[in-house]
């Protein structure tokens, strides 16, 4: 039997993706609006995969239908060329969705209309589903962030100026030890498993991540252009994007920042966490930071260990408002067991792609767990991410 919750957590996430999409103009449903972001009829198209493939294929031993269309939707990203043209049209798109995520839910929610199956155990696959589309959810917020983007007006006017402050400490001392890191049982991801103890010496780690007008020092500060806060990565990164700010952010006549969001132009709030940020930026800040914020040497991105044991013992503040890039690149833990199917698996290990932790306010609240993890190339930017700083542990109270 399917847990109510869970048919209720699925098709929440059919709405979303299916409201946001029935909101676009046809002309713009398979038009893609940045180079980082598919269409959003491919994002739409893709979570119609992955539950052909996972629960027809995988739990019915029906591949057929997700077969059909592979060739455009197997992957976490499009295929190249001009793939978007081979995507049906903006209302062929949304009666195929709703056909298929209509029946999905009325076979897991009738008893005996899915054979048994160990990833209906504990309706997992179901919270899975949701939780995949949920992530997909937020890429089509992206999507809409960048069309709006493109067709913001040129003559926005700042009302309320944004002011540079500089970072100060505000950190908390994790001592060292050996601490627990990755989920035990349940609905979480295979790369989330097993648990291990890890050892970690003492650090500092700041209770809030970044916010826009300590950004804002960092830019006014000239840090896109001293070659000093960029590591060779980063510096050919920021030689071949040619950028200056957050991926949303943009500046009026008078030269004031603002941001671009889903409905439009609006003012900056100084407290308000940044974001937009891909990893080179993060490390650029951070390295900045550590020569002229107060009580900020040695400042760096966490390692996403360091991270998820301040989580985990409520240390850290306001983590869920903002991705928050980490300094490590993702891998597998120790003794890891890859899934039945790799399609299981939304971020796999790859020494090109950087962690991600904490949500944002888009992430569907079950993924803001402590021990969720996800990746991304180091030079993307369309994701709502920040950083928070972690620094050396200086002296304890009793030395």
């Amino acid at each position: 039997m399917i847990q109510a919750q869970a048919l209720g957590a699925l098709a929440g996430a059919h709405e979303l993706l299916l409201q946001l999409l029935e909101g676009l103009p046809a002309r713009d449903c398979n038009r893609r609006f940045d180079a980082e972001l598919p269409s959003a009829g491919w994002l739409l198209g893709r979570a119609v995969y992955l539950e052909l493939h996972l629960l027809r294929g995988l739990v019915m031993g029906d591949d057929d239908l997700a077969q059909r269309v592979r060739h455009l939707f197997a992957d976490e990203q499009p295929p190249g060329g001009d793939s978007d043209a081979l995507l049906p049209p903006q209302d062929h798109l949304l009666n195929w969705a709703d056909e298929v995520f209509d029946k999905h839910l009325t076979w897991l929610a009738n008893p005996g209309f899915l054979p048994e199956h160990a990833l209906l155990d504990e309706s997992w696959l179901v919270w899975h589903l949701a939780e995949r589309l949920g992530l997909l959810y937020e890429r089509l917020l992206a999507v809409l962030n960048a069309r709006s983007a493109r067709r913001a007006s040129a003559d926005y006017q700042v009302q309320q100026v944004l002011e540079a402050r500089l970072p100060v400490d505000d950190s908390i001392r994790i001592e060292q030890g050996h601490y627990r890191i990755g989920a035990r049982d349940g609905v979480v991801m295979p790369n989330e498993q097993p648990p291990q103890i890890v050892e970690l010496h003492a650090y500092r780690i700041s209770r809030r991540p970044v916010s826009n007008a300590e950004y804002l020092a960092f830019i006014e500060d000239g840090g896109y252009r001293d070659s000093d806060c960029w590591d060779e990565g980063g510096r050919q990164w920021r030689a071949a994007a040619g950028v200056e700010g957050p991926w949303h952010w943009r500046r009026d006549n008078a030269g004031h920042w603002y941001a671009i969001g889903m409905n439009g132009a609006m003012d900056l709030h100084p407290g308000d966490l940044v974001n937009g940020l891909c990893a080179h930026e993060a490390r650029a800040f951070a390295a900045w930071a550590a020569a002229h914020g107060q009580g900020l040497s040695g400042a760096v991105p966490p390692h996403e260990y360091q991270w998820e044991v301040a989580a985990r013992l409520g240390e850290i503040e306001l983590y869920g408002r903002v991705w928050e890039w980490c300094a490590n690149t993702f891998h597998s833990y120790p003794s890891y067991q890859a899934p039945m199917d790799p399609v299981l698996e939304p971020c796999r290990p790859d020494d090109r792609a950087v962690a991600l932790r904490g949500g944002c306010l888009h992430t569907q609240p079950s993924l803001r767990r402590s021990t969720f993890r996800l990746c991304a190339p180091a030079e993307r930017r369309a994701l709502f991410a920040g950083l928070r700083l972690v620094m050396p542990p200086g002296r304890a109270a009793w030395e």
